[in-house]
């Protein structure tokens, strides 16, 4: 019975001392979080709720899925985005209806098809991607430019499995290659780069054309120019770009983008009897812009371009293309997002996509078609416990896989990050894994758990535009205990903007609370009881009206010794 006493009370003691401390799991110098979530929180959604069955929301794909390109084989629907310097690269989607999208990989999926993105901006890497069907070899090509190593393509008969080797093209310059192969089984590509002889002003670009040889895999004789400038070089156009080439009821069709992919953007359309052309302008383009509305109107939808066409199953036309959601058409912070829109044809045969003042909808129809869960539009809620063996497909890495870097096996049903000694601010790759800013208001909540070696090492919530734009939320060792803090990275440097002592123990909750205009930070050391750390901090700074670039923002779990 003494021995008991003495052993309860033993056991009693210990339990006490043990819970003044730190109670960690993890191995030190790592960061461990065990759950994830994501909650979208848009007004305009909870505004505006779907009232018919065939009803669904622009954009189909939310937050940063830049330049979309499509194809169909049947009655299957394939799409990809951009990713840039984010890795793996990028991401393919499948469709039955053109509505609901299921994200079923990732094109550039290994690190070989990947090499070449250390060392790039976040906004250089992997963009432009086109997404082609060839029915003549049954195979999906898709194509696109890697600011780091020039135009390439890879190919598969299955896009529901892997994709080849990087098969380059050094003879196909300039930027934005896309396939078009015609019904007599010749192949060409076409794409953005510069003129015969001089450019005569800033933006002055071409779209040529080469022939390609689909048996051996490149591309046939010299290339020819079949834009020069755009659809007037009277009024020096800009930045003609994106082409896509299509044969339709007998006439080949040559779409670009036009003005640069800001608020000038817009979609043009030329025709030929001929894929080498030459190719006409329509009289009446643009055919899709929103560049000419007032600043003024509710819910802008802005920089309209970069699209491609498709015709569906049943024989209805459709577009997708990239645009923007600013607030109040000032700034927006989620990128250039997937858009999609009907597609009207004239009696004398062009397609238009929107004119005069029509604005580009965001509640649409289609029928036959029913919104299915989980939804990739519309607010929505994504919630991950990490219990599988990979990283669920919308998760990313800066330039690589960071395989060395995050463990999801180390501590079970939780993801584990090094403190590695690379930080954001540098073009490599860090433990950072990252999923899109998808709308302006959101919620992110994680639970994590940390184990410094030293007061260098932090860990916990990055939100990331660029190398010279992010905040960091994070846990780190101080004098006596544990610090919450905020820091700020712009151009200037870094800057703290809150910290706070914390009795950390065993985990800490991290939340960020985003309204579209600014960004507040809570965490709590017991379950459901939330403490403010620091409100309304400017969302601004994640904008690409202020940082630039090509990207949205992203925002996930990051560990650094700094």
């Amino acid at each position: 019975m003494k021995k008991h006493f003495l052993y309860c009370c033993g056991m009693s003691l210990l339990f006490a001392l043990s819970s003044c401390l730190p109670q960690n799991k993890v191995k030190e110098g790592t960061a461990s979080f065990d759950y994830f979530t994501y909650s979208g929180e848009d007004d305009f959604y909870k505004e505006n709720p779907l009232t018919k069955d065939n009803q669904f929301y622009n954009p189909i794909l939310p937050g940063w899925y830049s330049d979309p390109s499509i194809c169909r084989s049947g009655g299957d629907y394939f799409m990809v985005t951009s990713t840039f310097s984010y890795y793996p690269g990028v991401p393919l989607f499948h469709s039955t209806d053109l509505v609901n999208w299921k994200q079923i990989g990732h094109v550039l999926d290994r690190p070989s098809q990947l090499s070449k993105l250390e060392g790039q901006h976040v906004s250089g890497g992997v963009f432009a991607p086109a997404i082609s069907y060839n029915p003549h070899n049954k195979t999906f090509y898709m194509i696109t430019t890697d600011v780091g190593s020039g135009n390439f393509f890879v190919k598969t008969q299955d896009p529901f499995d892997s994709w080849s080797e990087p098969i380059y093209l050094p003879e196909v310059g300039g930027i934005d290659p896309s396939f078009f192969f015609d019904e007599d089984g010749r192949a060409y590509i076409v794409n953005n780069d510069g003129m015969d002889g001089k450019e005569l002003y800033d933006g002055h670009r071409s779209i040529r054309i080469h022939e390609f040889d689909v048996a051996n895999d490149c591309t046939i004789g010299r290339t020819k120019m079949i834009v020069n400038g755009g659809t007037d070089l009277s009024k020096k156009p800009i930045w003609i770009e994106g082409p896509h080439m299509y044969k339709i009821n007998g006439s080949y069709y040559l779409m670009a983008a036009e003005g640069g992919t800001g608020p000038q953007h817009s979609e043009v359309i030329f025709r030929s009897d001929n894929p080498m052309g030459p190719f006409i302008p329509w009289d009446k383009n643009p055919i899709l812009t929103q560049r000419h509305l007032p600043d003024e109107r509710p819910n802008p939808i802005t920089c309209t371009g970069h699209a491609d066409l498709i015709q569906a199953a049943e024989g209805d036309w459709w577009a997708v293309f990239l645009a923007c959601r600013p607030i109040d058409n000032t700034f927006e912070n989620l990128g250039r997002e997937t858009f999609i829109i009907p597609v009207q044809w004239t009696e004398d045969g062009w397609p238009m996509m929107t004119k005069g003042d029509e604005t580009v909808p965001m509640i649409l129809e289609r029928k036959g078609v029913k919104r299915e869960e989980p939804a990739t539009f519309g607010n929505f809620v994504a919630h991950d416990e990490f219990e599988t063996s990979t990283l669920a497909m919308e998760w990313m890495s800066l330039r690589g896989e960071a395989s060395g870097l995050y463990s999801l096996t180390e501590n079970q049903g939780a993801l584990s990050l090094k403190c590695a000694p690379i930080s954001v601010t540098e073009r490599k790759t860090s433990a950072y894994i990252a999923r899109r800013m998808q709308h302006h208001k959101f919620e992110c909540t994680t639970r994590m758990q940390f184990n410094p070696e030293n007061e260098k090492q932090a860990a916990g919530i990055l939100l990331y535009k660029n190398e010279d734009n992010h905040y960091f939320l994070s846990l780190s060792k101080a004098a006596e205990g544990f610090e919450l803090s905020l820091t700020q990275v712009d151009r200037s440097g870094e800057k703290r903007l809150a910290s706070t002592p914390v009795n950390y123990k065993r985990d800490i909750e991290l939340k960020v609370v985003s309204t579209g205009t600014s960004y507040s930070f809570y965490y709590s050391l017991n379950k459901g009881e939330w403490t403010s750390l620091i409100k309304d901090v400017d969302a601004s700074l994640l904008s690409t009206a202020k940082a630039g670039g090509f990207t949205g923002s992203t925002i996930g779990m990051y560990a650094v010794t700094r």
